[in-house]
């Protein structure tokens, strides 16, 4: 009679588990996507800054040149952890924001 028991008792566990984590991975899904999201919009905006900061209407500005600076250190944050949350980022975005930071560097 108590294996019974024991079993009833592993298998309720058992469920409650596999129900807990296939919430936690849920949850874990929802952030990486709204990370990933976080990081291409820091990443448009840096883009943004720094053709802001090209124009000659603004070149040399102290305040855009701070700006595109800790644009840049927000960036550095944001890539720490997107490499976490790597899963869910658009890498065709990605590319696109790169190769038009790239051309603005040649």
């Amino acid at each position: 009679m108590s294996i019974y028991i024991t079993l009833t008792i592993s298998v309720l566990l058992n469920g409650l588990l596999f129900w807990y984590v296939a919430r936690l991975l849920k949850k874990f899904l929802f952030i990486s996507e709204n990370l990933s999201d976080l990081y291409l919009t820091t990443k448009a905006f840096a883009v943004f800054i720094e053709s802001l900061f090209a124009m000659d209407s603004y070149h040399g500005e102290p305040m855009i040149q701070e700006l595109m600076h800790r644009v840049q250190e927000v960036s550095k944050e944001m890539e720490k952890f997107r490499d976490t949350f790597e899963y869910t980022l658009d890498a065709q975005l990605e590319e696109e924001l790169n190769g038009t930071n790239e051309e603005k560097e040649a």
